[in-house]
């Protein structure tokens, strides 16, 4: 789960980073009011969204769109003149792709005298199934340039959960960023609050970018922040954080019915138990010369109301001109998924191949309910022999 910038910065500073003063805002006057409570007399307008590239990115609406998502304002009339620009409107960013977000919230900061700037963040090292911290001289910059231009200049500081952040890995980080004196001693000091959040709020991913130095302080400029949503049952404070316009909405559908899905870019829609099967599934969609419209993944479990709904959410993208549905019968039985499957092909009347392969659990039943339903679904014998007929039947329909 993604939350939003000052949403992130609100968690950091309760565990003691120091952050700019800032309120959100979710109108003009809103935003007005923030910037009037705040010192001043340089503010920053940002707009919120969960993505990254706001200051370069243009909005769809305007034609000065270039000036971003991300302002400086020297005066409070230009803090509601940016405001009005950006509320409402879609900001597309690197991020985003071409349909953007729509601004529904911003974020009034305090303005800071830059020295420096730093990168910093935290996350989970799956090859080490530790915690990582990544660290950079070049901060302001997207991580993966400064990777592919300037790797030296990137500092990975793994750290084993068992041990903890230790005092070597402080004197690393601000080896890293190449600190000394007082702002050395803000550097280690600031890692350890980062690692003691990171792992507090169950965070898949915290970044700072960027760390700045001003007046001769280490600064939080910008944060995003993400959680591992199998944790957040620990987290209800975290939980009531979710903005829910930021997400598909056939994401969210899913979430309610407890459905892994996530939409990609292709056109064989995917049902699947279990997100091992559901992943060599799409993989070999792929090798067969197609491409997966989603990720699905109903679980062990589901109930016919369940599997109902998932290939509903299925059928609401338009980009999907076939389904090949795969189910291994453990825990879940061929019978209950067939039942599923054919109820919800009758309520949307459906337009699109279908392909289906089951095995398990009450298998022969399953497969009589399909051959008995007078739809015409196709049957698959093995994975390899369902992914080849429904790229055939796609290609046949076209």
């Amino acid at each position: 789960m993604n939350i939003h910038e000052y949403q992130a910065k609100d968690l950091l500073a309760k565990h003691g980073l120091p952050v700019p003063a800032g309120i959100p805002a979710l109108s003009v006057e809103e935003a007005v009011a923030a910037a009037k409570s705040l010192p001043g007399p340089l503010w920053v307008v940002k707009a919120q969204i969960h993505a990254g590239g706001r200051g370069k990115g243009t909005f769809k609406e305007l034609s000065h769109g270039a000036k971003g998502g991300v302002r400086l304002a020297k005066s409070i009339e230009e803090v509601e003149t940016n405001a009005r620009d950006m509320l409402g409107n879609t900001l597309v960013t690197i991020q985003t792709g071409d349909a953007g977000k729509q601004v529904n919230r911003l974020y009034i900061t305090d303005g800071v005298d830059i020295g420096k700037e730093y990168y910093l963040s935290m996350v989970v090292d799956r090859a080490t199934g530790r915690v990582a911290m990544i660290a950079s001289t070049e901060g302001g910059m997207s991580i993966e340039d400064v990777a592919h231009e300037t790797p030296e200049k990137i500092t990975t500081i793994v750290i084993d959960p068992a041990q903890g952040f230790m005092p070597h890995h402080g004197r690393s980080l601000a080896f890293g960023l190449k600190l000394s004196g007082d702002l050395n001693k803000q550097a280690q000091k600031l890692g350890k609050q980062l690692y003691d959040a990171f792992m507090a709020l169950d965070c898949s991913m915290i970044e700072i970018n960027p760390l700045a130095e001003s007046d001769g302080k280490l600064m939080v400029l910008d944060a995003k922040m993400s959680f591992d949503s199998n944790a957040l049952y620990r987290h209800k404070d975290i939980e009531a954080l979710r903005d829910e316009t930021e997400e598909d909405p056939a994401e969210v559908e899913a979430s309610e019915y407890d459905l892994a899905y996530i939409k990609l870019d292709g056109n064989i829609g995917c049902m699947v138990n279990g997100a091992g099967l559901a992943m060599a599934t799409m993989d070999i969609i792929k090798l067969n010369g197609a491409f997966p419209a989603n990720f699905l993944d109903v679980g062990g479990g589901a109930s016919r109301e369940k599997v109902t709904a998932a290939f509903k959410i299925i059928l609401k993208d338009p980009a999907v001109e076939g389904i090949l549905v795969n189910i291994f019968g453990g825990i879940m039985k061929c019978d209950v998924i067939a039942d599923g499957i054919v109820a919800a092909a009758k309520d949307v009347n459906l337009s699109v191949p279908l392909v289906v392969r089951l095995e398990g659990t009450n298998v022969e039943q399953g497969k009589a309910i399909l051959n008995n339903s007078g739809l015409p679904i196709v049957s698959a014998d093995d994975l390899g022999d369902a992914a080849r007929k429904i790229v055939a039947e796609v290609k046949k329909a076209a």
